[in-house]
């Protein structure tokens, strides 16, 4: 890439190579280049998205090549570090310039002291109405300034992230999965964010809504990006129509080698029966010995020549066909039986009873049944997470009597830290199903798409799709096998295709399934028997299905 055509770009990468400390690649002489607008960059898991990112933002250093922002960059990573002791005002970075406001206005200050206030607050006189009036833009109206971030709900503590963000104003901003954890109302509320920015933007998301309020999307894969202007409907246009024209070259390729085969056939007939009719010739007599042996060489030559041809030429069909399958190649499905966690209809799994929790919601009163599925819906801080996990038994409820009646309960947490790192996938999943052979497990997690050394993986390796399988296989797969599965956000940081993917496993899921969400697409396709919304106000209600668009 010239510096001339170069200059509009406000991130350029120019052969950027990067891998990990263990000697994973993960680029390898990588050109990219975002110009002005919002970006929506897409890719399955563990393709590198939030590790460009990364390299973007500084946090990691590349093997080789070079990484040019032009300006100020701010980045929101998928798991924001939070320092729980912290408070708002010190995540928005306004913490220095409030105490010194404060310090003002008690007065009392030497002529140094006055000095060095003012040298603190610089132009940022109304910087604390600046941020409140961030906060209530983004439905943070409620959280003040002084309250700390351990008392955050997930979904607050981005918002309280993205506010920071959007108060610096940086040149280049970098969101990374910023949906994660969001309620509906907070999701919306963050797109109109996205729509008014007017500098550059480059953010990862499996979220539809907000990649379809891009600008351009930027396909990751194979290590190379592909470009594509226009939002991610667009993209999936041009897509379909790329597959369509793959999977027609792929016929003509299929019937090009067909064609070729017969041909070589052909060739060799011919060049039997000259041979046939040339020996015969020889034999007779016919003609002079040396012109004989001429023609005999010259027939030789010429049929090699003959075969040459039709063997390059159906090399060349093949070489064509392989391209086209590839190019037409799908991603490949879970598939997977799970006979065993099958639960009778009707059968009564676990009873709530006046059941209340730490969150501070009413009194819950719930029964569960298979096979039923049932989506949990509230907003952020409403305390989803806290009745899953009392449920489970993790946490003790403060008042009333849970009951479960099923021996297996799974539960994936909204992080899926539910494997050990240093542990294989294999070892994680035996682990879960001690009595299970090598042999079983191998073959039950190459439906999990861990086929051969794959299974073998440390989980501290996996990407986020990788390990959403992993937990998956480790929870569907143990002893006894779960009648009842709660899951708690599983679409986190995943991208499209590894969400297509739960979606198969679950189909195969027999048992009862709670399912704690803000991603209505998600819920619609898994087939909910059953809508619950958890509040603070109101407690647990039945509510009617939301329209998932």
């Amino acid at each position: 890439m010239s510096s001339s055509s170069s200059s509009s770009f406000s991130i350029v990468c120019t052969e950027l190579s990067f891998s990990w400390p263990d000697g994973t690649p993960v680029f390898d002489r990588l050109d990219v280049a975002f110009g002005p607008g919002r970006t929506g960059l897409i890719g399955p898991n563990g393709s590198g998205k939030s590790t460009l990112l990364r390299l973007i933002a500084g946090e990691l250093r590349p093997v080789s090549g070079t990484v040019r922002v032009a300006g100020d960059a701010g980045y929101l990573p998928q798991h924001l570090p939070l320092d729980v002791g912290r408070t708002v005002a010190e995540l928005l970075g306004i913490a220095e310039v409030r105490r010194a406001l404060r310090d003002l206005e008690r007065g009392g200050l030497s002529e140094a002291e006055l000095a060095e206030r003012y040298a603190v607050i610089g132009d940022d006189w109304d910087a604390e109405e600046r941020a409140r009036a961030e906060l209530d833009r983004l439905g943070l109206g409620h959280v003040g300034l002084d309250r700390p971030l351990g008392t955050l709900s997930g979904g607050e503590a981005v918002m309280v992230g993205l506010a920071a963000q959007f108060l610096r104003r940086p040149r280049v901003l970098l969101l990374d999965e910023p949906t994660n954890n969001l309620d509906l109302d907070a999701r919306h509320r963050l797109y109109d964010a996205v729509a008014a920015w007017r500098g550059v933007m480059v953010l990862v998301s499996h979220d539809r809504a907000l990649l379809d309020r891009v600008d351009q999307i930027a396909d990751l894969s194979r290590g190379r990006i592909r470009m594509f202007g226009g939002n991610l409907s667009a993209y999936e246009e041009a897509l379909a129509a790329e597959r369509e024209a793959a999977e027609r070259e792929l016929r003509n390729a299929g019937a090009e080698v067909r064609r070729q085969r017969r041909e070589l056939i052909e060739a060799e007939t011919r060049i039997a029966r000259r041979s046939r009719y040339g020996a015969k010739m020889y034999a007779n007599k016919r003609e002079p010995k040396i012109v004989m042996n001429a023609r005999k060489r010259e027939a030789q030559v010429s049929a090699s020549r003959l075969r040459a041809l039709h063997q390059d030429r159906l090399a060349a069909a093949q070489r064509r066909l392989a391209e086209a399958a590839e190019a037409a190649r799908e991603d490949p499905a879970i598939r997977i039986e799970l006979p065993r966690t099958e639960v009778p209809a009707g059968r009564t799994v676990a009873v709530l009873e006046e059941v209340t929790t730490p969150a501070g919601h009413p009194p819950v009163r719930l029964t569960l049944r298979g096979p039923e599925r049932i989506a949990l819906l509230g907003p952020n801080g409403a305390g989803k997470t806290t009745l899953l996990r009392t449920i489970t038994g993790e946490l003790a409820p403060a008042g009333g009597t849970v009951r479960v009646t099923v021996d297996g309960v799974g539960y994936l947490p909204q992080r899926l830290d539910v494997l050990d790192g240093s542990r294989s996938v294999l070892e994680n999943v035996r682990a879960a199903a001690p009595g299970a052979s090598v042999n079983r497990i191998r073959a039950e997690l190459a439906r999990f798409l861990f086929r051969g050394d794959r299974a073998e993986l440390p989980a501290s390796a996996l990407s986020g799709g990788e390990r959403l399988r992993a937990v998956l296989a480790t929870v569907l797969l143990a002893e006894p096998p779960p009648r009842l599965l709660l899951l708690d956000e599983p679409t986190n940081n995943l991208d499209m295709p590894a969400v297509d993917r739960l979606v198969e496993a679950l189909a195969a899921y027999r048992g009862a399934l709670v399912v704690a969400s803000h991603d209505l697409p998600f819920l619609a396709s898994l087939g909910i028997t059953r809508w619950l919304r958890l509040t603070r106000e109101e407690g647990l209600a039945e509510i009617d299905p939301p329209d998932p668009w």
